[in-house]
């Protein structure tokens, strides 16, 4: 749950041309700490660039180039998984770095766009865009300022890690790989009739301790019905305990907001955390 988020924006067409970078740093799931500042990219501003993010001339004299923001950057992103909405980000880093004769910071890099991509079906082939996407998740920002950017894109990996159970490591190796498998494995398993939860009918979310399919075959060889998404017959919803302890209104994943819904209107859906459910299952027989 630890990474760091990045956005910057630039004076023109050529990547090199950082006029503004914002960080956005998160500590077990949460926004711990942001940083940004103006760049002086030694160029010339485009007028398409100025109208986007409002950034001109005299908004950075004074401001430091790119060799001192490098080096302000070093402690937020060496060493860390640094996140950006796009490839953009991360090239543009590059070509500044290329342009001033500075080797890359050392980091490990994750497309957020990749990961709503595989995340959420609907958004699989188009919509994707940061300001869509966050639209649809209901966080709020102010777009084309780098800072803001950053805390949203890093918001919006919060959110596909609590839909997914995928931790950042997970989709680091997730997003490597093609679309289609996440969106069409199945986590269906049917209940084992001896088992002690036989009738219960079990539906997973958030991030959990353990692979996905591991748990649904733990409830599985217990007797529960597992399901990939909440119905009107779920009866258990099983919620990473990090995100039922710490998750609240929007940012709770769709299963869970689903299963509320279906409580207030009367359907019998328990939801507990990882941790009881998996003490429910080692209770003797």
């Amino acid at each position: 749950m630890n990474f760091v988020a990045i956005d910057v924006e630039t004076a023109n067409p050529d990547f090199a041309s950082i006029c503004q970078v914002g960080v956005a740093a998160f500590r077990d799931g949460t926004l711990h700490d942001t940083w940004e500042s103006l760049v002086d990219p030694e160029d010339y501003f485009d007028e398409m660039n100025v109208a986007v993010h409002g950034i001109d001339e005299r908004a950075v004299r004074g401001a430091p180039k790119w060799q001192i923001v490098y080096e302000l950057l070093a402690p937020w992103l060496q060493g860390r998984v640094v996140a950006s909405h796009t490839p953009f980000d991360r090239a543009a880093l590059s070509r500044a770095c290329e342009k001033n004769g500075l080797p890359p910071h050392n980091c490990t890099w994750l497309d957020t766009a990749r990961v709503v991509r595989r995340a959420w079906p609907a958004f699989a082939q188009k919509g994707y865009g940061l300001a869509n996407v966050t639209k649809h998740l209901n966080i709020q920002f102010q777009h084309h300022n780098a800072k803001e950017d950053a805390r949203a894109a890093g918001e919006v990996l919060l959110r596909a890690m609590a839909e997914t159970g995928f931790t950042v490591e997970q989709w680091l190796d997730r997003t490597a790989k093609p679309i289609n498998p996440l969106s069409t494995a199945p986590v269906s398993r049917t209940g084992n009739p001896d088992g002690p939860l036989f009738g219960e009918k079990v539906v997973f979310t958030g991030a959990l301790s353990m692979p996905r399919r591991e748990a649904a075959d733990l409830a599985a060889a217990a007797g529960c019905e597992v399901d990939s998404g909440v119905t009107k017959h779920t009866t258990v919803l099983v919620v990473g305990d990090q995100d039922i302890a710490r998750l609240s209104g929007h940012e709770r994943s769709s299963k869970h907001r689903k299963a509320e819904e279906l409580m207030a209107q009367g359907q019998g859906i328990r939801i507990i955390g990882e941790s009881d459910f998996r003490r429910l299952l080692a209770l003797p027989t």
